[in-house]
């Protein structure tokens, strides 16, 4: 695995503490996600459709650092849309960064190559960036010709500066395990210090959603490419060694959404970072009132075919600690590709999906037009 050993002794500290508190729900990372604007249109998004008005939204320095303080994650991935769009993201970066919290900056590197100089390389940030396969994979991903071309010239630059740099990569039902592997060799070729995969979720509000993978095509897709590399021991994974485990079928999981708790300008968004069924103005609103048994895999329709890091990486770093032997034998011999896959989770008991986002859209519209009301009065 290539996480760096600091930031497995600070967030494994974190974990032990929990664990030895019998804190039963707690943060392992936030998904801060500042503003939805993006400068791509993917077909997989399911962000890049809201109203201008909502899109033209940012959380400010204020919200951002108010939301980091109140989870209190050791990890922050600041996603979006696009954060390289926002303002004030240096000053975001290095405010958290004070508060000695790792820093994953999601970024498809459009801009990244201008706001270079605008970070500082270190032990607690990483730039992340979006990569989808190889040039053909990608740019049919992002729907833009010459993008994996801008990417990979900014991650060398990254590197060149003395950056970490990862990659963060999603497949979807059009991956070929062969074409994967070639392109894992090349990121290893381009010195990238970490790859974080995960199968494409099926966004309600994607423009596409024919491109997902279902559970059973996941197993199979992770066996068939980690075999070709060792069982992933050719490749630096950001990422648990169960979790890589969990994606080839060899571990039944169940989803902790609280382990990654998304901020958007929404709000605290309920239940996960993947699923906006409602907000909570506060991080302890989210935790104390949100229905946790209601959701996940087997419960709810819309988890059916989840696999996604966000949702199971912390229910893996978990067992990892209550498992710290498993999780050794899996790092050091490699995620098992072959042989009868642990049982899946049987969805005949989930309840039907209930399609709702629409309604947290029209309220956020309003306070939008109640605001800009206030602003005009005298």
């Amino acid at each position: 695995m290539s996480i760096p050993i600091l930031q497995k002794v600070v967030v494994g500290a974190y974990i032990l503490r929990k664990h030895l508190s019998r804190e039963k729900r707690y943060p392992l990372a936030l998904m801060l996600e500042p503003l939805f604007r993006c400068n791509l249109a993917c077909s997989g998004c399911g962000k890049i459709d809201y109203p201008d008005p909502i899109l033209n939204q940012r959380l400010s320095l204020k919200e951002c650092l108010d939301s980091v303080d109140e989870c209190n994650a050791p990890v922050v991935s600041i996603a979006g849309g696009e954060p390289l769009l926002h303002k004030e993201m240096p000053e975001i970066v290095r405010s958290i960064i004070a508060r000695r919290k790792f820093v994953y900056l999601c970024t498809n590197a459009l801009l990244m190559e201008k706001k270079l100089d605008e970070y500082k390389p270190g032990p607690f940030f990483v730039w992340s960036v979006h990569l989808d396969g190889d040039k053909q994979m990608h740019d049919r991903s992002v729907c833009r010709e010459g993008v994996y071309d801008r990417a990979v010239a900014a991650i060398k630059r990254a590197k060149e500066r003395g950056f970490r740099v990862n990659i963060n990569c999603t497949l979807f039902n059009d991956a070929q395990p062969g074409k994967v592997a070639e392109f894992f060799d090349t990121v290893k070729a381009m010195g990238v210090d970490g790859i974080t995969v995960s199968p494409g979720y099926a966004y309600e509000r994607a423009p596409e959603q024919q491109h997902f993978l279902n559970r059973g095509t996941t197993r199979q897709l992770f066996r068939d490419i980690l075999r070709l590399g060792d069982g992933g021991r050719k490749w630096a994974f950001s990422q648990s060694s169960l979790f890589l485990d969990f994606l080839a079928g060899n571990q039944t999981y169940h989803c902790t959404p609280w382990g990654n708790p998304a901020r958007t300008v929404f709000g605290w968004q309920r239940p996960c970072y993947l699923l906006g069924e409602g907000y909570a103005r506060t991080f302890r609103e989210l935790m104390e009132e949100t229905d946790w048994d209601a959701y996940g895999t087997g419960k709810y329709e819309k988890c059916a075919n989840c696999m996604v890091h966000s949702g199971y990486e912390a229910t893996a770093v978990m067992d990892t600690v209550t498992r710290p032997l498993t999780a050794l034998k899996v790092a050091l011999a490699g995620v098992g590709t072959k042989g009868a896959m642990a049982p899946d989770i049987p969805l005949d008991n989930q309840r039907p999906a209930q399609y709702v986002y629409s309604r947290h859209v029209e309220i956020k519209l309003a306070e939008i037009k109640d605001l800009r009301r206030d602003i005009k009065r005298p």
